[in-house]
């Protein structure tokens, strides 16, 4: 249950139901909140973080592209993910870290100097209910809101503000009766769902929309990494809608679940889900992710 699990505040850890902030801080009424979700995984020498560093690295992006400092070191804050999962006594699961502003404010602007830092891991079958996509694949819609432009605010930003276009867009999709919904950029190109990558396949060729318009997503970048070992063709380009109507495989990417195959996309069926490419780089996923692989072992950070 989530009130067992212990969470790091501020260089402490807390019991659950201490870890609070007042309903007027900055953070909550302005959406100021920045944050990193990132997965553990079971292996033979015990629970590992993946790409725990790059987690790190573009947590500190994010303050930087919005002026904001946080509280620790990259080095501490690495240290402090490993120990709340190490306190929690937990193998698998997913970790969420966020650095926010506790200060009471009115104002747009808050006069906070540093953020505040908490980490929470969690076990999502163990606490919170664990959402398995179906093994013959998800579905998905093209949705009428588009991703937010560049030039309004910092797409590759993880702020908490940025995600009320995502869950303006997963809430058309459920009413519609699909799973996920795909949002385009200001200018008609696909850009990514509520908190997935996108990805295609056509003729043996992996196609993902380029960045400048979507968040720079760790999994994506290590799908892409993924896929250049196996000598898989991989292209990075502005991506018309059309293009995944037709698509021979079309899978979607996040931290928690590496790769979700899609097999209905609006009124056109995808056979045989998950397609072969899809399934070639999620069981190479999971054998990177269980410690199996003796590719990419520097992408797993040990919790002993």
């Amino acid at each position: 249950m989530l009130t067992d699990r212990t969470i790091f505040l501020n260089g402490q850890f807390v019991e659950w139901e201490k870890a609070t902030v007042h309903i007027m801080s900055h953070s909550f009424s302005r959406g100021s909140a920045i944050f990193e979700v990132l997965s553990f995984h079971q292996t033979e020498d015990g629970p590992t973080v993946f790409r725990l560093d790059e987690h790190i690295n573009r947590l500190f992006r994010t303050a930087e592209l919005l002026s904001m400092e946080i509280s620790l070191s990259k080095e501490a804050l690495q240290d402090a993910v490993l120990e709340t999962v190490k306190i929690n006594n937990l193998s698998k699961g997913i970790i969420k870290l966020v650095c926010f502003y506790h200060e009471i404010a009115f104002e747009i602007l808050c006069s906070q100097k540093t953020l505040d830092v908490c980490i929470v891991a969690v076990d999502p079958a163990l606490d919170i209910g664990e959402f398995s996509p179906p093994s013959e694949g998800i579905s998905a819609c093209i949705c009428k809101w588009r991703k937010l432009h560049p030039e309004t605010v910092p797409v590759e930003a993880k702020v908490a503000a940025n995600y009320l276009n995502g869950m303006m867009a997963r809430q058309e999709a459920k009413r519609r009766g699909f799973d996920v919904g795909i949002t385009l950029d200001t200018a008609g190109f696909v850009a990514e769902g509520s908190i997935e990558s996108v990805f295609l396949i056509k003729d043996g060729i992996l196609t993902t929309p380029v960045l400048g318009t979507i968040l720079q997503g760790i999994t994506r970048k290590s799908i892409l990494e993924a896929a250049d070992l196996l000598d898989i063709e991989t292209v990075e380009k502005r991506v018309k809608p059309e293009a995944l109507m037709e698509a021979d495989e079309v899978f979607f990417s996040c931290a928690p679940i590496k790769l979700m195959p899609v097999k209905r996309i609006e009124s056109k069926d995808l056979q045989g889900v998950p397609g072969p490419v899809t399934m070639t780089l999620r069981t190479l996923f999971e054998e990177i992710c269980s410690g199996r692989s003796p590719h990419f072992k520097d992408w797993l950070f040990p919790v002993q």
